[in-house]
């Protein structure tokens, strides 16, 4: 017999003992798919045979059912199954879980169970028990489907059984092995001329063909309230019997095949309209019409699961646990959304906000509530804009994620409750556009262990004691989320040097480069100030689109822990209005296509954001050390007048001594000055991190390096970063970048940044980070600040010089490869919640422990 079993199905083998249900089961079913009632008694209780423990295996055993069948995983259960009691629970199983319930009976005559019972351990009860569960199994065989499996496959005897052959099938739901491009239209509802308009636009013949192949799917309602729903229906079933289209059914053409077939329909919101329509067609062509509908309707399923199951269109929208799945509930979902059973003071059903909650990795497209514009919604999108109440039919274009419309050539129908722009006679506007919600946010998210798929570093893990750290951080002192698409992450010092009196020189970072494989290398200048990401927006109305905002901001200023970097909006948006000014002055803006930028960059002087940090920590160290030794110095100098023995060498230890503390003060004292509001400030952008649409590291680190230096063309508030470009390998280039860092060291500068000429380290985009993607190499007097005034003593320099780099190493790959991660995301307009866990875990994983000598 040929058994074609959903893949994802509860299997219930129902049979008598001895009838080979544990047999069959290790024959068709991995292992893992297959849950035991003996096996489970054994585990609750080391004994398979006894019954005592029979109430608890069995509670073990649907609650392991649960979660498989929770995590979309086809699942068989191996018990006798004959009695309807047992089955029940099962069932329930099935129908919470929206799995296909399928019962295989393995029908074997009363002796042949009795004699193989006797043959196996602990099964030593008389012939009475199997002539009793035969006869439950024949009074159940015709009630089966009854009570809610959707199919029984019914083997008699021991040769059918040995002879089935099960073939696995995809759910009638699942279709993620196709594949795009893609081009979804939103709620046609008769509509005819626009959407021959729309196709045409999209670059398709009149008969649904593309040049690309790409394919057509509409998110369901093509008929019902426009002057042409025979039209579209037509056109739309041929391009899909054709394999030019793809369709979901919507809740209108559903109820027009109802009516259609003939059954009690209520004859409103349109549906008077189509059926006038197809009653005016000839008799011949209403009847072939009439037939051909209900057949298509009759086919289309709930929703399409495309992309490898990166994709979903459902006419009103689905969950994420309904994804893949069948079932009545499903398809109700997918037709009509998630009703609370309550009407509005118009009559018209009130639904849940379904895309408000919404954080699955699946994009979902859908249609069936009237909206102004189409727009992402975390990772949802709405694609009807209203066209027969006078807005415009929208196509949306995947994997481009564009967005393209038409204009409604009339306005057919009067909608109850009509979005502003359409009550006001106006259509609805098309443009792109995403607001991440800070609502849609939920703390078990960001609790506990996390692991996060990263593409450049794989999954990333989370421990919960450093998400616990981090939540603290964020909740309190980081600004909204929306704004927290990216953090920079850590980098790594490079490998000690051996040089005398040094720890840290270029010669071992073009080294390592060199010995990556690396043939070009940047080495940039590393201002002393403080790290910080600037996102600006093109104005108030670009912030408010694409990131939501409520009051009037316009970008922002981050430090790299998420923080507000100034303490006033007014100084943030004096200071982005002056980046807007240079951007627009130096046409970047048009250049690069955008109306908003997020930019990686230094913000000096140092003391603008560390001046606690100087008060508190670098200065009272500096007096107190001067103070001390100086009275110190005193003592010993008096006591070696007076002859007393080693008092002279101990008063030359104590000069040298002042003389690094005097280095100590010099250091950190030359990286500040004044600063007054924005007076003194400076901003020395590196590199430009993402603009609308993509993400800018496919650019590399000479081309940011030369497109940013234009700003300090244009304006005395920005700096361009001097930089040098060379071969790693070539000694005469490497000893010449030394000299240059000897001499910009020499003059107070606090070292340089060496990178790949790559902005990601990669040589596939596909291959996971392995190399660095930057070193920084210190100056030898500011890392006094870093190690303290006498780390240039021998004594001091050989422990330093046995630091490990490997724990900081890779701290830095993983924050590097979130930071790209969650950038990535968010230009693909994902959930707020997929965006901001990528900023978290970074923040998280700077409390991890690095080697302190580093």
């Amino acid at each position: 017999m040929q058994v074609d079993l959903p893949d994802f199905a509860l299997v219930v083998l129902i049979g008598a003992s001895g009838s080979g249900k544990s047999t069959f089961a290790k024959t068709h079913f991995l292992p893992t798919e297959v849950l035991s009632s003996d096996y489970l008694r054994g585990v609750v209780c080391d004994d398979e045979g006894s019954l005592e423990a029979t109430g608890d295996a069995f509670a073990a055993l649907h609650y392991l059912a649960g979660i498989r069948l929770r995590r979309r995983k086809l699942t068989v259960i191996d018990a006798t199954n004959v009695q309807e009691h047992a089955r029940k629970p099962l069932l329930a199983l099935a129908h919470q879980f929206h799995a296909v319930p399928v019962a295989i009976v393995l029908d074997v005559p009363e002796k042949t169970c009795h004699a193989r019972n006797q043959g196996r351990p602990n099964r030593d009860f008389g012939p009475h028990v199997v002539q009793r569960h035969t006869k439950d199994l024949k009074r159940s065989l015709k009630f089966l489907k009854k009570e809610g499996f959707r199919y029984v496959f019914h083997l008699e005897g021991e040769e059918a059984i040995a002879a089935t052959e099960l073939t696995r099938v995809p759910l009638w739901t699942d279709k993620r092995s196709e594949h795009g491009p893609f081009d979804f239209i939103g709620d046609v509802h008769g509509c005819y001329d626009e959407l021959s308009e729309l196709i045409g636009k999209l670059g398709y013949d009149e008969f649904g063909a593309h040049p690309e192949n790409r394919r057509l799917v509409f998110v369901g309602d093509l008929v019902d309230r426009g002057p042409k729903s025979v039209e579209v229906a037509t056109w739309v079933m041929d391009a899909v019997a054709a394999g030019r289209a793809l369709c979901v059914p919507g809740n209108h053409d559903d109820k027009l095949k109802r009516a259609l077939e003939g059954k009690k329909v209520t004859i409103n919101h349109g549906l008077e309209q189509s059926l006038e329509q197809i009653n005016a067609l000839p008799e011949a062509e209403r009847e072939a019409f009439k037939a051909q509908f209900i057949k298509f309707v009759d086919s289309l399923v709930s929703h399409l699961w495309l992309e490898d199951g990166a994709l979903c269109v459902a006419h009103a929208g689905i969950r994420e646990d309904l994804i893949g799945r069948a079932s009545r509930v499903v398809r109700e979902f997918c037709l009509y959304g998630d009703p609370t059973g309550e009407r509005d003071e118009r009559g018209l059903p009130i639904r849940r906000d379904w895309a408000a909650d919404y954080s699955g990795k699946t994009a979902v497209v859908y249609g069936h509530t009237p909206i102004e514009q189409a727009q992402w919604r975390g990772n949802t999108i709405n694609l009807d804009t209203g066209c027969v109440f006078g807005g415009q039919l929208t196509a949306l274009r995947w994997p481009e994620r564009e967005l393209i419309g038409v204009e409604a050539k009339a306005t057919y129908a009067e909608h109850p409750a009509p979005p502003p722009s359409l009550a006001q006679g106006g259509s609805a506007r098309n443009e792109p556009g995403w607001v991440p919600t800070g609502v849609g946010l939920n703390l078990a998210d960001f609790t506990g262990r996390r692991i996060i798929e990263t593409r450049l570093g794989g999954n990333i893990t989370i421990a919960e004691g450093n998400a616990a750290a981090a939540l603290e951080v964020i909740s309190r002192f980081a600004v909204h989320p929306r704004w927290l698409a990216y953090l920079p992450p850590t980098m790594s010092p490079v490998e000690t040097s051996k040089a005398d009196g040094y720890l840290e020189r270029p010669e071992e970072a073009c080294a390592y480069f060199a010995k990556s494989g690396f043939d070009e290398i940047i080495c940039q200048e590393k201002h002393m100030g403080s790290r910080a990401v600037v996102i600006v927006c093109r104005d108030e109305a670009v912030a408010q689109k694409r990131f939501g905002t409520e009051s009037g901001e316009t970008g922002v200023i981050l430090t790299r822990t998420g923080r507000p970097f100034f303490d006033t909006q007014s100084q943030t948006e004096a200071l982005l209005s002056e980046l807007r000014e240079a951007l627009t002055e130096t046409k970047l803006w048009e250049e690069l296509e955008t109306d908003w930028l997020i930019l990686d960059s230094e913000l000096l002087p140092w003391n603008a954001k560390a001046q606690g940090l100087l008060q508190k920590q670098y200065a009272p160290v500096g007096v107190a050390g001067a103070v001390s030794l100086s009275a110190a110095r005193n003592l010993t100098e008096q006591a070696t007048e007076r002859e007393i023995a080693g008092c002279s060498a101990l008063a030359q230890r104590l000069r040298e001594r002042e003389t690094q503390l005097a280095a100590y003060q010099e250091a950190y004292r030359r990286y500040c000055w004044p600063v007054s509001g924005l007076e003194g400030v400076k901003l020395a952008p590196f590199q430009l991190l993402a603009a609308e649409g993509r993400t800018l590291l496919e650019h590399d680190h000479l081309w940011h390096m030369q497109t940013l230096a234009r700003l300090a063309a244009v304006s005395g508030r920005f700096i361009a970063t001097e930089f040098r470009a060379l071969s790693p390998s070539d000694p005469s280039q490497v000893k010449e970048l030394s000299q240059w860092w000897d001499k910009k060291t020499e003059e107070g500068i606090e070292g340089i940044v060496v990178k790949t000429r790559e902005s990601i380290p990669v040589r596939n985009l596909t291959t996971s980070l392995r190399v660095q993607p930057a070193v920084k190499v210190r100056g030898r007097e500011y890392l006094r600040i870093i190690y303290g005034p006498e780390y240039t003593a021998m004594e001091n320099l050989s422990r330093l010089r046995e630091r490990g780099l490997s724990g900081k190493r890779s701290l830095a790959l993983r924050e590097f490869a979130l930071g790209v991660e969650g950038l990535e995301r968010f230009i693909r307009r994902e959930p707020l919640r997929r965006v901001h866990e990528c900023a978290f875990a970074v923040l998280a994983l700077e409390s991890e422990p690095v080697d302190p000598r580093l």
